[in-house]
């Protein structure tokens, strides 16, 4: 890690509306404690197009985002879109959480306090850590990690009572229960050929009960698929899930359905401002 240092051109605080409409509170303090320490250019965006545009018009000004997860994720995939994410402290981002509880683990998980008066003071004298982006093949971005869960049975709603029900629970009763059916073989699981680094983990023949996918060590993300109650990891650059169509979830968001997604691991792509 290095030290942030002042900004240049100053800070850019983007808050969320989200935040605002669930607390203004924390939102106000950051925005004193921020504009007491920098020159500080605050934006109030009404929509993601908005929010989009501002980011777009920042010039100098370092980003502060002041929200949850989602937000986050949003700023940093403008930026890395517009190939706006830097190394050291001239491309890092920060961020304010400011949200529900459930919307934060993402910058919990990075390491941002979830305090706002805190992770404040971190955007003025933090350090920047630079981060692995996970990028999939519709340049969209991953900061914590994606995952593929197992598939729920579907669970039949009970019938409301009816003389067809009664007449049904009268003949079970005189005759017994109708003989069991036979297992299935198989889990019900994802068809999907799991490659990672054109190493097949996976294929269709055999469901994909789980899988996982997040920022390793040593520019490699981590992989784990679990097949018929058997996890098989790898380390990997490259991944690529073919198959039925399927969801995933990523940084807490539910993507898909999709028939195919590569993701890429690239290294120390985008740097976070933290504290020291």
């Amino acid at each position: 890690m290095s030290p942030a240092g002042a900004p240049v051109g100053g800070l850019l605080v983007l808050v969320d509306p989200v935040a605002r409409r669930l607390d203004g509170e924390s939102v106000r303090i950051a925005r004193d404690v921020l504009s007491a320490g920098a020159a500080a250019k605050v934006c109030l965006p009404d929509s993601p197009e908005e929010f989009a545009r501002a980011l777009a018009r920042r010039g100098h000004r370092r980003p502060v985002i002041v929200g949850d997860d989602r937000a986050l994720v949003r700023a940093v995939g403008l930026l890395h879109r517009e190939r706006g994410l830097g190394e050291g402290a001239a491309g890092a981002v920060s961020v304010i959480p400011v949200g529900q509880v459930g919307s934060l683990g993402l910058v919990r998980t990075l390491g941002v306090p979830l305090s706002a008066v805190s992770a404040a003071r971190a955007v003025l004298d933090g350090v920047v850590g630079m981060r692995d982006l996970l990028v999939d093949d519709s340049d969209g971005v991953v900061l914590g990690g994606l995952r593929i869960p197992p598939v729920r049975p579907s669970v039949p709603r009970p019938a409301g009572p009816s003389v067809r029900s009664a007449y049904r629970s009268l003949v079970r009763t005189l005759v017994g229960p109708p003989p069991a059916a036979p297992a299935r073989g198989g889990t019900g699981g994802h068809r999907l050929r799991v490659e990672a680094d054109g190493v097949v983990l996976a294929d269709v023949d055999r469901p994909v009960e789980d899988l996982s996918l997040e920022p390793g060590r040593g520019g490699l993300a981590e992989v784990l698929v679990r097949v018929d109650g058997t996890a098989v990891g790898a380390r990997a650059r490259v991944l690529t899930v073919t198959g039925a169509d399927f969801r995933y979830r990523a940084d807490g968001a539910v993507a898909g359905p999709v028939r195919r997604r590569t993701w890429t691991l690239q290294p120390a792509a985008w740097g976070l401002i933290l504290p020291r």
